[in-house]
């Protein structure tokens, strides 16, 4: 790990997660920041940009091209959907002396797509994720990957960053929070739709004190438990949540959430699984997955 050492540091986006990358940097000593967010001289929010910019002491500037000229280590935080439009606005700005890692919330194949975009520029290319939230301020955990991601630990972690490099492979961090967030997200979409329906039956305390219960194990305990015997029971718990799914819609709540897990398991029940393993639980969760895979049909890639 290198020493903290000074360096000229762009933020590409001030919003919520820039402005507190900016803000955290340069409290903890980072001299040189600059950002460049297309709406801070024009659009909705341009007060709000200017304002904790000034605050900050980070150096808002009006084009991709002079955020280049302000930078050696360029740090995207732009949305997801705006990381190839964003990349295609960098292409020509960009040289061989910068450093350039996306760290939106996007897929693998538009990290790799952005990395396309940047090639003939010569600049060194890495993509990254974020995993933490702005609740932990500019020592959020952060993953970066590709040619570049050690390259960023390095210079940000000795600033007080959680960065973990996750491999050469560009794309690789992109992966794991992307697919994560399937859990993640899923998790926050399902609460809702069993509050909102436990609710209207006057029993939403009880329902979460009770989901809690089940939910305070250790995570990769249940997934050990679920996900084997899961292959054994598919065709009991879809049955279920069809059931649970009709009790959301009496409720008055559509059972977006359910409808789609009722669907999964059936989906599972199908691949013939319990034949498969002859009425026994398979001993691991990779064992199960490994017959999930082959019933499938399903190729795994080797390539993040």
């Amino acid at each position: 790990m290198t020493d903290r050492k000074q360096f000229r540091l762009g933020l590409v986006g001030y919003g919520e997660i820039g402005s507190t990358l900016g803000a955290g940097l340069r409290k903890a000593g980072l001299q040189q920041i600059a950002c460049y967010d297309k709406y801070a001289f024009d659009g909705p929010y341009s007060d709000i940009i200017q304002s904790r910019a000034r605050e900050a002491g980070v150096t808002l500037v009006r084009s991709n091209k002079e955020l280049a000229d302000a930078s050696d280590l360029i740090f995207s935080v732009t949305p997801g959907s705006a990381s190839l439009e964003s990349a295609d606005a960098f292409a020509p700005v960009l040289t061989n002396r910068h450093t350039f890692l996306d760290f939106a919330s996007a897929t693998p194949k538009i990290k790799k797509g952005v990395a396309e975009k940047l090639a003939s520029s010569g600049a060194l290319l890495g993509d990254g994720s974020i995993e933490g939230t702005p609740l932990h301020g500019y020592s959020m955990r952060m993953l970066s990957s590709g040619p570049a991601g050690e390259r960023v630990r390095d210079w940000l972690v000795p600033w007080g960053m959680q960065i973990e490099f996750t491999g050469e492979v560009l794309g690789t961090a992109s992966g794991i929070k992307i697919l994560r967030s399937v859990l993640i997200k899923g998790i926050e979409a399902l609460t809702d739709e069993m509050l909102l329906a436990a609710r209207q039956y006057g029993i939403d305390e009880i329902v979460l004190a009770s989901a809690s219960k089940t939910l305070a194990r250790p995570w990769m305990d249940t997934v050990h438990s679920l996900t084997p015997s899961g292959v054994i029971h598919a065709k009991r718990r879809a049955e279920e949540l069809e059931m649970s799914a009709d009790a959301v819609q009496d409720a008055g709540v559509e059972p977006i959430m359910a409808r789609a897990i009722a669907a999964r398991l059936r989906w599972k029940e199908s691949l013939g699984l319990k034949d498969h393993f002859k009425g026994i639980v398979p001993r691991t969760y990779q064992e199960a997955l490994d017959a999930i895979e082959f019933k499938a049909g399903l190729t795994r890639s080797k390539k993040a």
